[in-house]
């Protein structure tokens, strides 16, 4: 995820460093506004007063405000899922992975005691059948006491291996009810961008308004008009640009492209109230597009 966010590896150690020495991050300009800057001093060096020049400063402009959005959902992105999820692996999830370590090195103690054990066993049964002399009864009373002692050490290796299996057990518990908390990390991002492309998608919108009407032409979108739908009861009409699964009874499922009626809610900024048939029920307007309505 680091490494799609800041695909310069030397930004990212840059930045670890930073935070482990506990001091702010260095301003760091986005390569869209390294186009910015060098769009606008071209403009510039063509004069404003001319159509290419005038081009030139506003697509500039243009590229300088799509590199503070991106570095803005980079920042927004950090804070709402790569820092809990790297707090989650350095500390929840490395005391697991060492425990469970543990744990595998108590099985193979437990494995080789077992195997002693059924040695030992071994041998004092292929005495038994050998007959009775002083020196078979030496050897079976050496083979009882080896016995006897395998089977203590086999005992203290399945405890210790027993206690280490319920430690174990114990984290996974723990990790298993934390991830409601990262899914909620989850959804922040997923929200987060959304907004990114959406306020992409209008800055890129406007710029080309503005190029229209440096050319005196009218303004003709390059991507496909939303599609006209009449309203159905007051109702507004949005298209749905990413699943999303209902997290309790109040919320409304949704799939990619699809077409549903919405509400507004008085009073809530971030969700409408979706109608689809007979069902309704609330859903992100991150998720949404609002169509254009034929009147």
């Amino acid at each position: 995820m680091e490494a799609v966010l800041t695909p310069n590896p030397g930004n990212r150690i840059e930045d670890f460093f930073y935070e482990k020495i506990d001091k702010k991050k260095p301003h760091r300009l986005s390569n869209l506004e390294y186009v910015g800057i060098d769009m606008i001093e071209a403009g510039n060096d063509f004069g404003p007063g001319i159509a290419y020049g005038s081009a030139l400063i506003k697509v500039g402009q243009c590229q300088q405000k799509l590199g503070q959005i991106e570095r803005s959902f980079i920042e927004t992105s950090a804070n709402c899922y790569i820092q809990p999820l790297r707090k989650f692996l350095e500390g929840e999830m490395k005391t697991v992975t060492k425990e469970m370590s543990i744990l595998e090195n108590k099985r193979l103690d437990l494995d080789s005691c077992k195997n002693r054990v059924r040695k030992a066993r071994s041998m004092l049964g292929q005495q038994s059948e050998s007959g009775v002399s002083p020196e078979v009864l030496l050897d079976q009373l050496y083979n009882q006491t080896l016995i006897s002692f395998a089977e203590r050490e086999l005992r203290i290796a399945q405890s210790e291996f027993d206690r280490q299996a319920e430690i174990v057990k114990l984290l996974l518990e723990g990790v298993s009810s934390s991830q409601a908390g990262h899914l909620r990390c989850l959804h922040e991002f997923v929200e987060a961008q959304a907004r990114h492309y959406a306020q992409c998608h209008a800055t890129m919108q406007d710029l080309q308004r503005e190029l229209a009407g440096l050319s005196g032409g009218p303004y003709h979108p390059t991507t496909p008009p939303t599609s006209n739908v009449s309203t159905e009861n007051g109702q507004e009409r949005a298209r749905v640009l990413y699943d999303y699964d209902a997290r309790d009874s109040s919320e409304l499922s949704v799939m990619q492209d699809e077409v549903i009626s919405v509400i507004e809610i008085s009073g809530d900024e971030d969700y409408v109230m979706g109608v689809r048939g007979n069902q309704q029920g609330k859903v992100p307007k991150a998720y949404l597009e609002m169509l254009i309505v034929c009147q």
